[in-house]
């Protein structure tokens, strides 16, 4: 584990005594303006943070957990499932005493910066870590920093055999303009330090390909999420993989890439369906593209599900309210939430690193998916 730096090490590195140090850094007389200027350098150099000493030397926790969301702020207010999933965090945490600290930062590397900062600072005992990426500096960050973390939304261990990340190119994909029921038993983390609660997204984009293949459907386009996303690597592939099993080329189902967000759900949505040959279907990676998606197609006078059948990745209140209600996967988000926070308090409390797996997403069919006209 990383030694947080010293008042002992400033005033070494800076030549002074330790008291000059202290003079300096908490605003005090005592030392010259050039002494206080390179006292201070030399602390912001180290990372040394103001509260940092006070804290160290009692050897209290700070009493909080924290959470990063490296997302474009604009794809983030209509989206139900942060809210979820914050809702099932705040709920163990609050009834452990322990406060949330929540930043939303522009993208990995501000996210970084932050765990790097908190810890110094000392302002949490441990992170929570979202949106697992194909390529993830995050981990080795927090193991080197001796900050406890637990990742929300790693592969389950059979998605992970043959290692490495999957391009999403390789995948298909072009761009784009209450507690949960039964859950795992606790497995051990190893190898790997941190701890992790785990989704099946493979399993459920399966389901959801089973489903609409049923169905009669050969035209299916799947309209995913950000590129550098594990989850959404991973969701891609297993289309392709389910596609493959049934005969079905990349010419009929495919993905397209976006940004999570309405707007860029409804360009993706427009433009396949102005295709020669359009799909028949499309599973949208959220429930606010799947929402723009169907007002789409009523613009274009394309009826759902008459010409087109819809899923939504997420079920939320937009699915059911929306006319037709749309077929979605179900899930316990606040669920999840609570699992990770439970995960990270027992860490916090101890335990050594472990592994909890999610409930698998269930389907739950509505109005919005139907057989394709006899005609396709």
């Amino acid at each position: 584990m990383a030694r947080r730096p010293t008042i002992k090490d400033i005033a070494r590195q800076a030549g002074v005594s330790e008291s000059a140090v202290s003079f300096a850094l908490n605003g005090r007389p005592g030392v010259s303006q050039d002494t206080r200027a390179r006292i201070r350098r030399v602390a912001e150099e180290l990372g040394w943070q103001p509260n940092s000493a006070a804290r160290a030397l009692s050897g209290e926790r700070s009493g909080a957990v924290g959470l990063v969301l490296a997302r474009p702020a604009h794809t983030l207010g209509v989206e139900s499932f942060f809210l979820q999933l914050v809702s099932g965090i705040q709920e163990v945490l609050a009834a452990a005493r322990t406060a949330l600290l929540f930043q939303v930062v522009e993208d990995i590397d501000a996210e970084c910066a932050v765990y790097r900062r908190w810890w110094a600072e000392r302002r949490v005992d441990g992170v929570l870590v979202v949106d697992p990426r194909t390529s993830d500096p995050r981990p080795a960050l927090l193991e080197a920093l001796g900050l406890p973390a637990v990742t929300i939304g790693e592969a389950l261990p059979q998605e992970d055999e043959g290692g490495g990340g999957i391009d999403p190119a390789a995948a298909g994909a072009t761009p784009a303009a209450g507690p949960l029921a039964t859950p795992a038993p606790r497995l051990a983390a190893t190898p790997a330090v941190l701890s992790s609660v785990r989704a099946d997204d493979a399993g459920a984009m399966a389901q959801v390909l089973e489903y609409l293949h049923g169905l009669g459907h050969r035209r299916i386009v799947h309209v995913a999420g950000l590129p550098d996303l594990a989850h959404t690597v991973r969701r891609m592939e297993s289309l392709r993989t389910e596609a493959a099993r049934r005969g079905l080329g990349p010419d009929q189902v495919r993905s397209v890439l976006t940004d999570y967000s309405d707007t860029e759900g409804a360009a993706a949505t427009r433009r396949v369906l102005a295709e020669p040959e359009p799909p028949t279907a499309l599973v949208y990676d959220n429930d606010v593209m799947a929402v723009a998606g169907s007002a789409v197609a009523a613009e274009l006078g394309i009826p759902v599900p008459g010409r087109l059948s819809i899923v939504a990745w997420d079920d939320s209140a937009l699915c059911r309210v929306t006319h037709p209600r749309l077929t979605a996967l179900v899930r316990d988000t606040a669920g999840f939430g609570r699992l990770a926070a439970g995960e990270l308090l027992a860490v916090l409390a101890g335990d050594p690193p472990g592994v909890r797996i999610s409930e698998r997403p269930r389907l739950e069919p509505r109005e919005s998916t139907a057989p394709p006209p006899a005609h396709t």
